[in-house]
């Protein structure tokens, strides 16, 4: 896998899109319906004339069979078809992070419609199947129809709460890495991230834990792909340490799977009340994952 060392132009990325969508014999129209856009959003994407959020990205590659770092990795080749002069547009980020200057570790109150925020709610209380639009909408108070004017059906609500937590989690625990300097400083923080994610938001990552098994199939493939994605971040910090002599693990992929485990099944039990506050409890888990990898770390 290549290493991308600088952020890519919307151009560069645009360009990816349409060779990999291209060599497998898929249509503009057709990959829109996919990742259901318009055929002119995807047109604009493959032209570098908007930028890719992080959400999309992993929609694109997931609608494409491919990973997001296979994607990526056609970045550089040479395009023919794409126009590189010097009047293209100025590179444009490649995820846009709207928590740009807020700590990782700071958790402000998610700005989400009131739809969604009860459909959060009836989701953690009744579970995917036991909630109803018509619930939802009393939980909103709103009527059905207005509920349908914003979110076309419950599968729809579904997915946007998987790519909030996502699409945080990938601002988050990249983040949280690069303020590390060696594979157990970033391993560490990494796991500190996963654990206050998963109590700062307790109710998404209920959600996310509970009902994958509720996702329809393309939407189940789009966000298991990115959940890989994010193993694959601890899996890369583990190897290195394995390599560098630094961790004593025989098993390093079992491992890397104990530690994101154990920070997704901390919404089964912390509450807000206890007697021990998030960033204890992530603290002791970032140590626990070490211990896992043979580090011995002085408990504070």
């Amino acid at each position: 896998m290549s290493e991308i060392s600088t952020t890519p132009s919307a151009h560069e990325v645009g360009s990816a899109i349409r060779k990999a969508r291209s060599a497998r014999g898929v249509s503009l129209r057709e990959l829109a319906s996919r990742i259901d856009v318009s055929p002119a959003t995807v047109s604009a994407i493959e032209n570098g004339k908007t930028r890719v959020e992080v959400g999309r990205l992993h929609a694109i590659a997931a609608a494409l069979d491919t990973g997001v770092w296979e994607l990526l990795d056609r970045l550089g080749d040479s395009d023919s078809d794409s126009d590189h002069s010097a009047n293209a547009p100025a590179a444009a980020p490649l995820v846009e992070d709207k928590r740009t200057g807020r700590s990782w570790r700071a958790f402000e109150s998610l700005s989400i419609d009131p739809v969604l925020r009860a459909a959060i709610d009836d989701f953690v209380e009744k579970g995917y199947h036991g909630s109803t639009m018509r619930s939802i909408a009393t939980r909103a108070r709103m009527s059905v129809p207005g509920v349908y004017h914003h979110y076309r059906s419950k599968q729809h609500l579904l997915v946007a709460c998987l790519d909030i937590t996502m699409a945080e989690l990938f601002a988050r625990v990249p983040a949280a890495r690069d303020e590390g300097t060696t594979p157990v400083e970033r391993l560490s923080l990494m796991v500190e991230a996963l654990a206050l994610f998963h109590m700062h938001r307790r109710k998404l990552a209920l959600i996310g834990a509970s009902e994958m098994r509720s996702f329809e199939p393309a939407n189940r493939r789009r966000i298991s792909a990115l959940r890989n994605d994010l193993q694959h971040l601890l899996d890369a910090e583990i190897a290195e340490g394995v390599d560098q002599g630094l961790f004593a693990t025989d098993s390093p992929r079992h491992a890397g799977r104990a530690i994101s485990t154990m920070c997704t099944s901390l919404p089964q039990w912390f509450r807000d009340n206890g007697q021990s506050s998030p960033e204890r409890i992530a603290a002791d888990y970032a140590r626990f994952a070490l211990g896992m990898l043979g580090v011995h770390v002085q408990n504070n």
